[in-house]
């Protein structure tokens, strides 16, 4: 008891009462991140407002088809996978290939690269936000989502793939969250962060982000009935395109910060991300061309959905547009990256970053998940193509997850900035 009543003098009342200014800012610091979360120029508002708009459109449309039924969509029961799971299984490999920030930064101290890692933080939490909200819209019974979670859950967990998909980016999206948050808010205070409240963190985001997009991965090749996924390549396929989507992505909001802020940096991490896309984007293609010859030169039952996708069958050809547009993407990405003026702050580098990330795109959903369903098992051929209420939610989607990422770019900016600090009130 002579304890409790004992008063603290010395080192003990310096951290005592540290440690209730710290709890006592923590609200003024929400307050403020709001503020500056609201408060830009005129292009700052009329971003937000177009994405808010077309965030609104696809809310409505989800409205609809949730009123209405899956009917709206043009999957079926020979095709019950679409737009929304392939635009799902894009935005986990966009998660898991922020963690090349984090490679560098810490396991090579990188310290140049430790102040931008933050930015391919704050994009896994948008791209795993984008990626949830691809699953839910896909449910035509989103109120069953809790059937999702393990224990309360009526899935076969720990047997169901699905479930663990689930709890790998959920638990991804919580410890970005908390690097991120943490990290924020000792810069706001001025404070060094404490290395046990986030660094334990940082390494288990890069073992944490590997597991997000092999999990993925196991979900399609698990499944027996569907040859065309069932590959042992399908994984490191996965990620091998993440570290060329996450990487190519960063370096575009790293230009748009750039335009629009005056935060500067070396060019060294920058220098980095690109290397580390030419890797991946080689090792990429080097495993679809071994896919191509496997499926095409043995003859599998694997080469039904591969002659569909690549050449049509039996009159039909609906995606056969889209695979080569999406090859013809990675080609022409992966020559640009490796040409000299991809090192250098350009339009060029931009462009390579937008063909990889477009045809990545299509690869790893129209060109991965459609053509795993046809021929259906019954060997119909049953073709698909996305509707306009499928497009409208996708947008929508996109359209939040970039409102949630420009506001976490923004708050960065302010605070590398100091224009979020506890002495200024800019935001109040």
């Amino acid at each position: 008891m002579s304890s409790i009543n004992t008063p603290l003098t010395g080192e003990d009342a310096t951290k005592s009462m540290s440690t209730r200014e710290t709890i006592h800012s923590y609200p003024r610091f929400l307050w403020k991140a709001l503020g500056v979360a609201t408060d830009g120029s005129w292009l700052f508002y009329g971003w937000m407002t177009l994405l808010t708009a077309i965030a609104l459109v696809g809310a409505n449309a989800w409205a609809v088809q949730v009123r209405d039924g899956m009917v709206l969509t043009n999957m079926s029961d020979h095709v019950s996978w679409g737009l929304y799971i392939a635009n799902f299984t894009f935005c986990v490999g966009l998660a898991a290939g922020g963690v090349m920030m984090v490679i560098p930064a810490y396991l090579y101290d990188d310290e140049e690269m430790h102040h931008l890692v933050i930015i391919g933080e704050a994009v896994a939490i948008a791209a795993i936000l984008m990626s949830t909200l691809s699953v839910v819209v896909d449910l035509g019974r989103p109120d069953r989502f809790w059937h999702l979670m393990p224990i309360i859950g009526k899935f076969n967990w720990p047997m169901s793939m699905l479930t663990w998909d689930i709890i790998v980016l959920n638990g991804y999206l919580v410890i970005n969250v908390h690097i991120v948050g943490y990290l924020l808010y000792m810069q706001y205070l001025g404070k060094r962060p404490n290395p046990w409240w986030y660094v334990p963190f940082v390494f288990l985001s890069i073992l944490w982000a590997i597991s997000i997009h092999t999990v993925t991965a196991f979900l399609y090749c698990g499944l027996g009935g569907r040859p065309f996924w069932n590959t042992a390549l399908l994984a490191p396929r996965f990620l091998a395109s993440a570290f060329v989507s996450g990487p190519a992505f960063i370096l575009i909001v790293l230009r748009a910060i750039r335009m629009t802020s005056d935060w500067k940096w070396s060019p060294r991490p920058a220098r980095t991300l690109i290397q580390i896309i030419r890797i991946s984007m080689a090792i990429n293609l080097l495993m679809l061309v071994s896919e191509l010859f496997t499926l095409f030169y043995t003859g599998s039952g694997h080469a039904a959905s591969a002659k569909y996708l690549f050449f049509g069958s039996h009159g039909a050809s609906g995606l056969v547009v889209w695979i080569w547009t999406a090859i013809g993407l990675n080609i022409a990405g992966t020559i640009l990256f490796f040409t000299p003026a991809a090192l250098r702050r350009g339009n060029l580098r931009i462009l390579a970053c937008v063909l990889c990330i477009a045809g990545i795109w299509i690869e790893k959903g129209m060109g991965l998940v459609i053509p795993g369903f046809i021929p259906s098992t019954l060997h119909e051929v049953v073709e698909y193509a996305p509707s306009l209420v499928e497009w409208k939610i996708t947008a929508g989607i996109w359209a939040f997850g970039m409102l949630v990422l420009t506001i976490l770019v923004k708050l960065i900016e302010a605070i590398h900035a100091k224009r979020l600090s506890p002495s200024n009130s800019h935001a109040l």
